[in-house]
């Protein structure tokens, strides 16, 4: 019987164990929502609200732009807020365009969400205290090794010596 790894590549995975503990700890913040009385908020809201907070108004381009995502995945997410109740979009400057801006309940609870994001970067700095090599500086080392050669020059060149790519 055939090795079940060499079958499913799958069953390795590096970096999949990161990937699980960040979700593991988005869910202790969706549940300081939960314990904080704030219902359908997700973790991954909360950024986009608090730059429409600190900046106003903006478009999805903007917004985009704003926190580093594709315009396409913003666009998803504001659609997935809006649904939720905590953004809407409003006419722009022009008749062609359109603004993204916080609702009454977002605002109603956007001090509370910065309080949560400063509570949640002491709590992983306190974590890094613990560790020998903090999570910020292996990010920042892995950067550097990117900027010298690409994550897809990496691949390319691994798949170049797998015959089962050619």
């Amino acid at each position: 019987m055939a090795d079940s790894h060499a079958l499913d590549p799958t069953q390795q995975s590096l970096w999949r164990p990161l990937r699980l503990l960040q979700a593991s700890m988005d869910a202790d913040i969706a549940q300081i929502y939960s314990d904080g009385q704030i219902d359908g908020l997700k973790p991954s809201f909360v950024m986009e609200l608090l730059r429409l907070h600190a900046c106003g108004p903006m478009t999805i381009t903007e917004l985009a732009e704003s926190v580093n995502r594709t315009h396409s995945a913003l666009s998803q997410k504001v659609a997935a807020m809006r649904a939720a109740g905590w953004v809407q979009t409003v006419a722009g400057e022009d008749a062609r365009s359109k603004k993204v801006t916080l609702t009454g309940k977002a605002r109603d609870i956007v001090d509370r969400l910065a309080a949560e994001w400063r509570a949640t970067e002491a709590a992983i700095a306190d974590l890094e205290s613990e560790i020998p090599y903090p999570l910020s500086r292996v990010v920042a080392d892995i950067e550097q090794a990117l900027a010298r050669k690409s994550f897809h020059d990496r691949i390319a060149e691994k798949l170049a010596q797998d015959p089962g790519w050619g």
